[in-house]
């Protein structure tokens, strides 16, 4: 069967997944209706279903359950516009005309012009074979030869929820260190916006929510969620009226920005992705991680490596000496990659100064990169490179030379925060310098990796020489790192890199795109990781999210926790090393290269198997997360300190065979697969508080 079908008789279109369907149709007026989102039907059943009206709705509602596919400002619809565009003669209201439609290979596109207006737009729709995630865009187009239109807004799709008894949102929120929060709250009647006004996707947000009847646990009930694939500002906006009608629209930049489309001129909205489910948020998180690795990451079946990174270490205290001795403690315990941090550049002696001159300290590295390069590849490793491209501090010479490269208001002060200030990339004079010289630091070393850090907002964002229009710098600046990161990528095969933006300030489906790996928060802390670690797997893979080993206490919280219970939290995702490694004693490097060697065998498993949760951080004392590939089990297990005589709950475990039995790797017992599911598997923990298991299982039979 065709994953697009039509009936024409109704002007309905059918899209089909592996278990979902998505139907919208046109209505008299030429305007796009959603009709289904949710269980497979047939293209019978779904030209079946006929406009609904509610007995609450009045003359004063906009009648019917068959919502728009883009709402835009014109006749009687009072809600959210995902579309807001002003025409010269001060025209907001848009009515359409459908001109046709296109489908192949999985993609359909709808279009229609208006009525009177040189504005065109495409709704794009494209499904795979192997995923049930939707992926929506939009294009306008100015077919005039006159004024510029005003775009005001340009949501990339709105969607529609189903009508059911209750709603809740499900969303992550947090700050600097505290990335990625689980908040399940009822979704209030009226807007809820979710939002990012910071030129990233933002260490508060994250670009994605999850919406359910407030009946769904973490294996049962039907979830519908969405994933914005943009790296800077967002915002995504729900509505719940009063006769329990939910929507939601969302796409790039935020209230305040505007954009001309000029005659002849095309705007391409990013990704939308939208995804149902009918097995809670368990099966909502594995699909999405799934059609991540599949149709997102540029290199998902390589394992990613496990690596080094100097800066917990050295700080700014960087030279060649230092990190040659790091190296050679990094390679002893199994590292694979050797990542040198902030500090190896220009004056960058602290954070005031250097941003923007990338050239070797020359007191530091007197001869250059080449010889820590080449110790670090002798002793086994790749290298790796930290870079800030898109940041400059006024205290350099770059700054100095081109001050009106960093995002500035005319007869503004700049806010000071950081040191620092952010390069308008937006400008194709900023993107072309900073790809030159990522390019021949790139091809003039051998470095095969690239932190690509960005710790600063935007403020006071804008560009003097475009007046009016510089608003478009928000959109601009993003595409232009795209392009950047594409450009490199495309040079230089080899070349890998770790999306960071002051921890896990800038992870979203669209520089999942361009990068290799995320750096998921600068905290540490174990402990804390847990529940960090539990947000970012709402949506992202286990295979893209970085976690280190560091020292004890915590440089961050000052928190002591057992090195075994650190490695056992990094092992839930790419395990990486941090801290002074000479300052560990011989017993705890001597466990720390055996925990290394272990989490080599289990790394298949662990970034390219299946997840489970196997619990609520701070629900109960025990958490758990466990990973399936073909035979093989892992299963992570952590003890959160708790009160004395408190009864620890075996976590049950998932996805198995219930006939199958599954022998442990480490001790050869024999477990069932229906006791494991059913009763659970008791774990042997050292400790009572911050203690840790990690149990491999292997289908026997």
């Amino acid at each position: 069967m065709s994953r697009i079908e039509s009936d024409p008789a109704q002007r309905l279109w059918l899209l089909s997944t592996p278990g979902t369907s998505y139907a919208l149709r046109l209505d008299a007026a030429d305007q796009p209706r959603h009709v289904h989102w949710g269980v497979p039907l047939t293209l019978e059943q779904a030209t079946s279903i006929a406009a609904r009206r509610n007995p609450a709705d009045s003359s004063f509602d906009e009648p019917g359950d068959e919502r728009p596919e883009l709402p835009a400002e014109g006749g009687a619809a009072f809600g959210v516009s995902g579309l807001q565009v002003r025409f010269a003669d001060g025209t907001q209201a848009v009515e359409w005309h459908f001109l046709g439609h296109e489908s192949k290979e999985g993609e359909l596109t709808v279009r229609l012009r208006d009525r009177h207006y040189p504005l065109e737009v495409a709704l794009h729709y494209r499904v795979h074979d192997d995923s049930d995630v939707i992926e929506r865009w939009t294009t306008l187009r100015h077919t005039g030869d006159g004024s510029p239109i005003t775009l005001l807004r340009t949501d990339s799709a709105a969607w529609t929820l189903p009508r059911r008894a209750g709603y809740r949102l499900s969303h992550v929120s947090g700050a600097w260190s505290s990335e990625f929060g689980v908040r399940r709250e009822p979704l209030s009647v009226g807007e809820t916006t979710l939002t990012s006004r910071r030129g990233v996707s933002s260490h508060q947000a994250n670009p994605w929510l999850m919406l359910d009847a407030g009946d769904a646990d973490e294996s049962h009930g039907e979830v519908w969620s969405t994933a914005l694939a943009w790296s800077g500002s967002w915002r995504i906006t729900t509505e719940r009226s009063h006769t329990d009608r939910v929507t939601w629209t969302g796409g790039l930049g935020h209230e305040g920005l505007t954009r001309h489309l000029r005659p002849g001129e095309a705007w391409e909205s990013p990704v939308f992705a939208g995804l149902y489910a009918a097995d809670g948020f368990g099966g909502t998180s594995r699909r999405w991680h799934a059609y991540v690795s599949g149709h997102v990451l540029p290199h998902p079946e390589e394992l990613r490596p496990i690596v080094y990174n100097s800066w917990e270490a050295t700080g700014w205290d960087v030279d060649e000496e230092k990190q040659k001795a790091l190296a050679v403690e990094a390679a002893g315990l199994g590292a694979e990659l050797f990542v040198m941090d902030d500090g190896w550049f220009g004056g960058r002696v602290d954070d005031t100064a250097g941003l923007g001159d990338w050239t070797p300290n020359p007191e530091r590295f007197p001869a250059g990169l080449d010889p820590l390069i080449d110790e670090v590849h002798r002793l086994g490793m790749r290298f790796g490179i930290w870079v800030e491209p898109e940041m400059v501090n006024p205290d350099s010479d770059l700054y100095r030379a081109h001050p009106e490269w960093a995002l500035q208001m005319a007869h503004r002060e700049r806010t000071p925060l950081r040191g620092q200030l952010v390069l308008n990339f937006g400008r194709p004079e900023v993107a072309d310098w900073a790809h030159k010289w990522l390019d021949n630091l790139v091809g003039g070393h051998e470095i095969d990796f690239l932190k690509w850090d960005m710790n600063r907002a935007f403020t006071e964002a804008g560009w003097p020489e475009r007046g009016e229009d510089a608003s478009r710098l928000w959109i601009d600046h993003v595409r232009a790192v795209y392009s950047v990161m594409d450009r490199l990528r495309a040079d230089h095969p080899r070349l890998r890199i770790e999306s960071c933006a002051g921890g896990g300030g800038r992870v979203d489906l669209g520089i999942l795109a361009r990068t290799d790996e995320v750096w998921t928060s600068d905290n540490t802390d174990a402990f804390d990781r847990i529940g960090i670690q539990h947000g970012y797997s709402q949506l992202y893979p286990a295979g893209t999210m970085a976690a280190w080993v560091t020292d004890s206490p915590n440089p961050l919280t000052g928190r002591a926790v057992p090195l075994r219970f650190r490695f056992h939290v990094a092992m839930a995702g790419v395990l990486g090393l941090g801290g002074d490694l000479p300052l560990w004693t011989f017993e705890e490097r001597r466990e720390a290269a055996a925990l290394v060697a272990l989490y080599k065998e289990i790394r298949p498993v662990v970034q390219h198997g299946t997840q489970y949760r196997l619990g609520e951080p701070g629900g109960t004392p025990l958490t758990a997360v466990q990973y399936l590939l073909d035979d093989r089990v892992v299963v992570l297990i952590w003890q959160r300190p708790t009160e004395y005589g408190r009864s620890l709950v075996p976590p049950r475990l998932a996805g198995l065979d219930p006939d199958a039995r599954y022998r442990d790797d480490d001790t050869g017992e024999i477990h069932h697969g229906a006791v494991l599911l059913s009763h659970g598997i008791d774990p042997v923990l050292a400790e009572k508080d911050y203690a840790s298991a990690l149990i491999r299982l292997t289908r026997v039979g």
